[in-house]
């Protein structure tokens, strides 16, 4: 299949910010002068760059110019959570498997290098879950919030931003959990502790281990959860 000149475009800008002729937060020259560097008409350049803005690699800013963003990973996989909110049961299991393999050894990550105040940190949310063990809902923005403050002390941004992407689907579960397994809250908590005081240990492969046990349990409990569903369902005339 031929490609667009629109296709052609995007892929000499990526290429100029890869090669640093655009870096990070640099101004691109006015749509004219770009498409003759490219070598390319203005309206399948103009396309292109508004397809790399929805990309989040470039910033159109209304009677200033275009701009390359900053490039974070955190910036450039913002649209992760929104894909991932569109993905059916099956592939909701498959995210789960992706959690196994990621949390567990950003939480063994962790250990080596959180700092005094981030423990702090993750011990306070601890004691919040606590606190929050008859509120499902705040109990679940909590987990959730335990969760991104132990992979942030991993130091990996592309890490953090990909678990985030992750958890944007998986925190339903985490309600659906609360609210259907009311007495699981207490195993949930044991497991929260287990993974703080391997943080507190600063020892990578227990704090790994329980992250791992953790996950597990969660998602043992969705494959159920899910293969009641479809039980269900099957009765349904």
């Amino acid at each position: 299949m031929a490609r667009s000149l629109t296709d052609e475009a995007i892929d000499r800008i990526r290429e100029f910010v890869r090669s640093g002729r655009f870096p990070a937060g640099a101004k691109l020259p006015p749509e004219h002068e770009l498409a003759t560097e490219l070598g390319i008409s203005r309206s399948p350049t103009r396309e292109a760059v508004k397809a790399l803005a929805l990309a989040r690699v470039l910033e159109v800013r209304r009677g200033d110019g275009t701009y390359v963003t900053s490039l974070a990973p955190s910036l450039l996989l913002e649209g992760l959570g929104n894909a991932v909110a569109l993905m059916q049961d099956g592939s909701i299991l498959e995210l789960t498997e992706v959690r196994r393999l990621l949390e567990p050894a950003a939480t063994g990550l962790a250990a080596t290098r959180i700092t005094d105040a981030q423990l702090r940190a993750v011990g306070e949310l601890l004691d919040a879950m606590h606190d929050a063990v008859e509120d499902v809902e705040r109990l679940t923005v909590l987990d959730a919030a335990f969760h991104r403050a132990v992979v942030t002390a991993a130091g990996n941004e592309t890490l953090t931003a990909l678990l985030d992407g992750i958890s944007s689907r998986t925190l339903r579960a985490r309600v659906w959990r609360g609210t259907v397994e009311r007495g699981a809250t207490h195993v949930t908590l044991a497991q929260h502790k287990a993974i703080y005081d391997a943080l507190a240990d600063r020892d990578p492969a227990v704090a790994t281990a329980a992250a791992l046990m953790h996950v597990d349990t969660s998602e043992r409990w969705l494959r159920a959860h899910l293969a009641e569903v479809r039980e269900l369902d099957g009765r349904v005339p």
